[in-house]
């Protein structure tokens, strides 16, 4: 290719007309069947600003009042979230990225467009038109309904999407054939500049594609020289693409608010199999879902799930999510619901071929749900000991499962372990000489024959907790000749003596 010959482009323009109502209706399958309309501004001066095809059927109209569409009947009549709508462009663009990683955005009215650069992706993808379908499929899945127009030239390919339906494929050549039909309104002209073309009965592309160009030029200025290559389909245009940080999340808006728990968890399987989705795109998985809803007359609810190991099982993530709102249900109808996740990638077990098959991480998560619901969530977990010289602080964190590498094999040596009580028993010990001489533990008496100690420790005197402890390891035997070592304790504080452990 020489240096002075242009590469050769390609665009595909994807539109998604009524957003605001699609945005919503993505995540409501029970209201896709029904007549839906999206109503914004401030009551009493709401209007229908977006509707779907099941409303549109009924007579209803962009611009009409609330009290126009009640007297309808029958309508769904929601509110504009314009939260939910960034949170559906973001899943709509991340979509697209599948197909491309330049994507531009372009203004349309009440709708969502973008321009996809594909050339050279005829390899990745086939021919233009099987782009075009497996665009468009995705899109679907993805929750939107969409035109997708693929052409030579930027321009055209986006007017032709956004005043089209379905899919087209505008071969090159033939870009003003294609722009013919559509209306002069796909050109950003002055309403003046309406008024005369409609006074020269000029009202398509077609027809102003026809005007000479050194008659137009004197009568409208420059300005007619880029709607001539418009209409002409051979517009020139610098391609910007954007750059989008990822983000996994999901948000919706109740109009009617939300007290029953099923009815939550019907929406919320929803927002995780696309947040799943949009993970498994990129090769990722859930390490964590962070759920957040606004509450009627009610402080924000906040939790969090997060399995042992990063998953993509949606029917595994939908069960976390029912233990957790179960064991922590919110204390007011629901308004307001997002779930955001944190992508992590889910780690391989290696098998042995003859070692024990383990059990799933997601029976192990499921059952620690089942366990913090039972007997409380600061009571499940994997113990932490905590930097203090008090004996036997710990406390429960989140268990996790993490990749260790196994030591090294070593020489077995005998070793002696310490067996705690908990909670330690309480003993009536005798003293001689300053030393315990027997004690009796329920109808047993044992008589020590060494002690060694004692060993003192104290601390936290300014805090609730404080302790003063007396410790003394003992050898012991019983009247039928059972000898044990064991690990006596003083509670001066509480003025006890308290078995504490055993020597194995």
């Amino acid at each position: 290719m020489s240096p002075d010959t242009k590469p050769p482009s390609l665009f595909a323009a994807v539109h998604v007309s009524e957003f605001p109502a699609q945005s919503i209706l993505r995540l409501r399958p029970d209201l896709q069947s029904a007549p839906v309309v999206i109503l914004d501004g401030t009551p009493p001066q709401e209007r229908v600003i977006a509707l779907n095809s099941h409303a549109r059927k009924r007579g209803i109209i962009q611009g009409l009042t609330r009290l126009e569409v009640e007297e309808v009947g029958s309508i769904h009549i929601l509110t504009r979230s314009a939260e939910t709508e960034i949170a559906a462009r973001t899943v709509l663009l991340e979509t697209l990225s599948q197909f491309s990683p330049r994507i531009e955005e372009v203004f349309a009215n009440n709708a969502c467009s973008f321009v996809l650069d594909i050339a050279g992706s005829e390899r990745l993808f086939g021919a233009p038109d099987q782009i075009a379908h497996r665009l468009r499929e995705t899109i679907v899945a993805a929750g939107f309904r969409a035109s997708v127009s693929i052409s030579d030239n930027f321009h055209t390919a986006r007017i032709k999407s956004e005043f089209s339906r379905g899919i087209s494929i505008i071969p090159s050549g033939r870009e003003s054939n294609a722009l013919a039909s559509i209306p002069i309104s796909a050109l950003p002209l002055d309403l003046d500049h309406y008024g005369t073309f409609a006074l020269w009965g000029i009202g398509t592309l077609g027809e102003l594609a026809a005007l000479p160009e050194d008659e137009m030029i004197p009568r409208f200025g420059q300005p007619s020289r880029q709607w001539l290559a418009l209409a002409r389909g051979n517009a020139d245009h610098t391609f910007q693409p954007l750059e989008e940080k990822f983000e996994l999340k999901e948000h919706i808006e109740f109009e009617t608010h939300i007290e029953q728990l099923d009815a939550l968890l019907f929406i919320g399987a929803n927002m995780i199999a696309n947040l799943v989705a949009r993970a498994t795109c990129r090769a990722l998985s859930l390490a964590s879902i962070n759920i957040e809803m606004q509450l009627e007359r009610s402080p924000a609810y906040k939790r969090r799930i997060q399995p042992a190991i990063p998953s993509c099982d949606r029917k595994f993530l939908l069960k976390l999510l029912q233990l957790e709102l179960a064991a922590h249900p919110p204390q007011a109808a629901v308004t307001a619901l997002t779930l955001i996740a944190d992508a992590g990638r889910q780690s391989k077990i290696q098998l042995g071929l003859f070692a024990p098959q383990a059990p799933e991480p997601s029976r192990l998560d499921v059952t620690l749900a089942r366990l913090k619901a039972m007997v409380g969530a600061d009571r499940v977990g994997s113990p932490a000991l905590l930097d203090s010289h008090a004996p036997g602080r710990f406390q429960m964190q989140e268990f996790s499962v993490i990749d260790q590498p196994r030591p090294s094999a070593q020489p077995s040596s005998p070793r002696t372990s310490l067996r705690r009580i908990r909670p330690p028993h309480p003993l009536s010990l005798q003293i001689t000489e300053g030393k315990p001489r027997s004690f009796r533990d329920g109808a047993t008496r044992y008589e020590i024959s060494v002690a060694y100690g004692p060993w003192q420790s104290s601390g936290s005197w300014w805090d609730l907790d404080r302790w003063d402890l007396e410790e003394w390891d003992v050898m012991a035997t019983t009247n039928s000749g059972e000898s044990i070592s064991c690990l006596l304790i003083h509670d001066h504080l509480n003025n006890k003596w308290l078995l504490d452990a055993y020597y194995d």
